[in-house]
């Protein structure tokens, strides 16, 4: 009998430590620029993230060449909601692309040493544009979004009622219903995921639905978005969605890699508005002329991927068993199931990993998805005036060696995995006139370690192993402490490389591997032996057992008082 690939986590969570080695090559300085340009061979990286958009250029080692980001804007418009503006992360994104390649010509390189550049976004995030003019039909609904509460309500009862179709003339309902959804997406109704976010569009906002109505829209994820622009726009129309993106939507068939007809029945939607489905790493289209001042003009744009996917392909994990966690606005935890479908029982998610060719099979994962991580480190310093930039919670919660009992359930849009309530909300309990803010700031960065046990226990409970390491990505990781304080709540070591930008060089990866460059192959582990070989830190736990286990029991009771305070009801 073959090992389940559940069972084949043990492969991460036992083993050995990271041992550090040198980098074969480094990146040029720009001070020992020569005057003349060089030619040499890059792949960029866009990475439309949450709250910033940035263009990463890497070479043959994944040593960054050149870079530039930019923080777009944030908007909260009424409890629970959180819109981005798709035209200025479009904006934002050309002028990263322009910045970094000023840097890189500064370097001494010319702007024609890019040879391909991938794409990799915020994943969920809808949005919704005119098929004749090329513009948004309203702001995007982010992936943290809550408001589509009593949408999800209406369409829970419509599974209870109805039912979904699963073949022709056979219908599902009730508890079988919501199964064969699960079936069918991989997924949970939720209001994470882009299928409500849309349907709430047409319900809500008039522009949408009459678009829909006359077959004016077009539905797309950012990546979509991004990279209808770049080619060219309106001009262009080249409309394609990637097929990671395409499993977070509740609109795609994760075994067929088809969109489900019975699903845009489902919820009442025209195909007519829906991308065409292309893989991870392929030629889509270069670059438009007019884009980002013709930084770019001409490149092929060969790499697609969800974020989080992206960390792990720019982790390397490319074989079953394989895992790793990223810490950006959300966290998410990803583990490699090769090319099986695994179905967890215990709250975890089934998602297409990455697909490396167009004729190529799609490999899947587990995931298990935090809402809030580095988001609520954000929020002590944009609405809480508690430190002034996002690096000084380290020093405000190492100022106190515990909470003082303070726990911080940070369900500012509900939970997500393992628990899936939308109507959690944001609980911040056994305040005290001894608490302060060091104890709330350290409180936080506690919450975001419980949350990544509670996901841990999850897998435990699918897999029946013990995770011994853990393997970290993303910008919450820079600080020490967080890593101290989640290997300490966790119970086991905590692995963080030098090099963490992972995500981006996922798309990185993608891409180079579609035009052959450097020999790259995604089948093939091995022609990428020698990118970002840099060494790492270890984070082992010095928590005592028991207390622990009583720090994670009133965890536990913390969350329960969250859960179910504002509950959606059908409109």
């Amino acid at each position: 009998m073959s090992t389940s690939p559940l069972r084949r986590l043990s492969r991460i969570f036992t083993s050995g430590k990271s041992t550090p080695s040198k980098s074969t090559a480094t990146a040029t300085e720009p001070s020992s620029a020569p005057k003349e340009k060089k030619q040499g061979e890059f792949v960029g990286s866009l990475d439309c993230g949450t709250t910033s958009v940035r263009f990463i250029i890497f070479d043959k080692y994944a040593n960054i060449v050149a870079q530039h980001q930019i923080e777009f804007p944030q908007y909260y418009p009424h409890p629970g909601w959180h819109d981005h503006d798709a035209s200025e992360i479009q904006e934002h994104a050309e002028r990263c692309i322009g910045e970094a390649i000023k840097e890189l010509e500064a370097a001494g390189w010319t702007k024609d040493s890019v040879k391909v550049i991938g794409i990799t976004n915020q994943r969920e995030t809808t949005v919704a544009w005119s098929r004749k003019t090329g513009q948004p039909l309203c702001k995007a609904i982010v992936w943290t979004d809550s408001r589509t509460k009593n949408t999800v309500a209406h369409f829970e009862k419509k599974l209870q009622e109805t039912g979904i179709e699963v073949s022709p003339g056979e219908w599902k309902k009730g508890e079988d219903g919501v199964e064969a959804l699960r079936q069918i997406t991989g997924l949970p109704l939720s209001t994470y995921f882009s299928a409500v976010k849309l349907r709430w569009m047409i319900d809500h906002y008039p522009d949408v639905a009459a678009a829909h109505e006359a077959d004016d829209l077009l539905f797309g994820t950012v990546e979509s978005w991004v990279l209808y622009n770049l080619i060219g726009g309106v001009s262009k129309s080249v409309h394609v969605c990637e097929v990671t993106n395409a499993s977070r939507t509740l609109l795609l068939n994760v075994t067929t890699l088809q969109w489900e007809q019975s699903l845009l029945d489902f919820f009442g939607l025209r195909k007519s508005i829906l991308p065409k489905l292309v893989s991870s790493s392929e030629v889509y289209g270069n670059v438009a002329e007019g884009v980002a001042g013709g930084a770019l003009a001409n490149v092929p744009i060969g790499g697609l991927i969800g974020d989080q996917q992206g960390a792990l392909v720019g982790n390397k994990c490319f074989n079953q068993g394989e895992a790793k966690c990223t810490y950006g606005t959300g966290a998410f935890l990803l583990f490699n199931t090769g090319d099986e479908i695994v179905k967890s029982t215990h709250g975890l998610l089934s998602t297409v990993a990455f697909q490396a060719g167009p004729e190529a099979k799609p490999i899947y994962a587990l995931e298990g998805s935090i809402s809030v991580a580095g988001s609520a480190i954000k929020w002590l310093r944009d609405s809480m005036s508690l430190i002034s930039s996002a690096s000084e919670v380290n020093n405000l919660a190492a100022k106190e060696k515990d909470t003082g009992g303070v726990y911080f359930v940070t369900a500012f849009s509900g939970l997500l995995a393992p628990y899936w309530d939308s109507g959690a909300a944001g609980l911040l309990i056994g305040v005290s006139q001894y608490t302060n803010p060091s104890h709330i700031a350290r409180a936080t960065l506690e919450a975001n370690a419980f949350q990544t046990r509670a996901i841990i226990e999850s897998m435990k409970l699918d897999s029946g192993t013990d995770l011994q390491h853990l393997k970290v990505d993303g910008g919450m990781t820079n600080g020490d402490l967080v890593m101290t304080i989640l290997a300490d709540l966790g119970g086991f070591s905590v692995i963080r490389p030098e090099m963490r930008e992972s995500t981006a060089l996922g798309s990185a990866l993608l891409a180079g591997a579609a035009i052959k460059l450097f020999g790259w192959d995604i089948s093939k582990p091995e022609t990428m032996a020698e990118v970002n070989t840099k060494g790492s830190k270890e984070f082992s736990p010095s928590l005592k057992e028991e207390d622990r286990q009583k720090k994670w029991d009133g965890w536990q009771r913390a969350v329960e008082r969250s859960k179910g305070w504002e509950e959606g009801v059908d409109e």
